[in-house]
Parts: C-alpha cells; sequence; structure tokens
C-alpha cells in the first residue's frame, strides 16, 4: 500500500511539473537565446515586475499588442518594469524583422520548437504572465489598462 501511495504522490508531482502557471505560484526557470545568440535565465531580472509575453510575428493580435506594450515599457522601464518576450515564430529570421519593424526595445528571446510555450501550455497567442518583484504570478493576459494599473500597484 505504501508503495502505491509513493507511486502516486510521484505522478501527481510530475503532472504538476508541467502545468501552466496560475496566479500566486512563482514562475519556473525558463533560460532562453535572445537575438545575439546570448542565454538570458528569467531569473536574472528578479527584483523587477516582469512581463512574460508569448507571442509571434506572423500574429496580427500580437503585433497589435506590441505597439501598446512599448508605451508601458518606455514609460516604466526606469522605475523597475521588464517584458520577457518569448517569441514562438517557425524561424528566426521573420521573429527578427518584426522586432525591426516593431521597433521592439526589450528583452526578446526565442523558443525554438516552442518547447517553453508548451510546457506552460499555451494554446494561444498572445499570451502573458505578470510577475511581482519576487517571481510570482500576480496577473495573467490583463487588458492594457488592468496590466498597466498593476504595473503601478506593484511599483509602489
Amino acid at each position: 500500500m505504501k508503495k502505491y501511495l509513493i507511486v502516486l504522490f510521484l505522478f501527481l508531482f510530475c503532472l504538476n511539473l508541467n502545468a501552466q502557471p496560475d496566479i500566486g505560484m512563482y514562475s519556473p526557470e525558463i533560460r532562453l537565446t535572445d537575438v545575439n545568440g546570448k542565454s538570458l535565465q528569467l531569473s536574472s531580472l528578479k527584483g523587477k515586475i516582469v512581463l512574460i509575453d508569448f507571442w509571434a510575428s506572423w500574429c496580427g493580435p500580437c503585433r497589435a499588442a506590441n505597439k501598446k506594450l512599448k508605451k508601458l515599457y518606455d514609460k516604466y522601464k526606469l522605475k523597475g518594469f521588464e517584458i520577457y518576450a518569448i517569441s514562438v515564430d517557425y524561424n528566426t529570421n521573420a521573429w527578427k524583422r518584426a522586432i525591426k519593424a516593431d521597433k521592439i526595445n526589450w528583452i526578446q528571446v526565442y523558443d525554438e520548437n516552442s518547447l517553453i510555450a508548451n510546457k506552460w501550455k499555451v494554446s494561444y497567442i498572445p499570451n502573458s504572465y505578470l510577475l511581482n518583484k519576487e517571481g510570482k504570478v500576480v496577473g495573467i493576459d490583463l487588458s492594457p489598462y488592468d496590466l498597466e494599473n498593476k504595473i503601478k500597484e506593484l511599483l509602489q
């Protein structure tokens, strides 16, 4: 009986490892390559308010969201707000062209084969998670208005 309980516990624990982060959960570590080929860990941003943004160059709503994010980023970046944008593009050339075209000036990393997106169970884009300074999820897919209000609140 004890063996079965241990196996059940391990099974449930393993299921949770690939679960989509939820409000109140700490974000799992992410390590992806940026546009310059440098590996960048999400944990390197600890102490900042971070928006994890899953997007792609071919996604119209993502590209429209970039314009709104640019305004927010420019307004709050010097106050401790950062965006860790994760591209799920099929190739890096389209991704890099979109970064240039949209004049994106925040962190961009590439999720080759969408491994992180699949681990996080991202089923649509744009998809975003707002983290507090400790790395805990405090918002998921917030509207631009709610996102700005939450950022203001967290920066106080």
